[in-house]
């Protein structure tokens, strides 16, 4: 086990999430996708140690762009297909957030790898 020098942010979506995913593409009755269906796809996102809730929300309120974007994007490459305003209060309305002040590597074999991310990575991710 290897302790990290990291906090995570756990993001998961919202019923309003789902609710926009399942407009992107209408069906009928049992095929729309449930928040249980999305939540199984929830992103863990390693931050910088965060030590007091004031900490984080600054944090977090600094890259929520970011974050909902990456969120949109798993699901919808247009982004003309995304709402038309990106702002914090639709952050809030589309994902929760739940802080983890520890981050441990519990994989003792592989040695952790860093790369960038792209949207090209994301997307090989989501198809593979």
């Amino acid at each position: 086990m290897k302790l990290l020098n990291r906090s995570a942010l756990s993001v998961r979506p919202t019923r309003h999430f789902v609710d926009w995913i399942n407009q992107l593409e209408p069906t009928m009755g049992d095929d729309d996708l449930t928040l249980d269906d999305v939540e199984r796809e929830s992103t863990v996102y390693l931050i910088p140690e965060m030590d007091t809730p004031e900490a984080l929300e600054a944090f977090v309120h600094e890259r929520y762009a970011a974050i909902l974007e990456t969120e949109l994007r798993a699901w919808e490459e247009d982004e003309r297909q995304w709402p038309e305003r990106l702002d914090w209060s639709l952050f809030q309305r589309f994902l929760q957030i739940e802080h983890s002040y520890l981050a441990i590597d519990l994989d003792d074999e592989a040695p952790l790898e860093i790369s960038e991310v792209d949207d090209a990575l994301l997307l090989e991710a989501d198809r593979g």
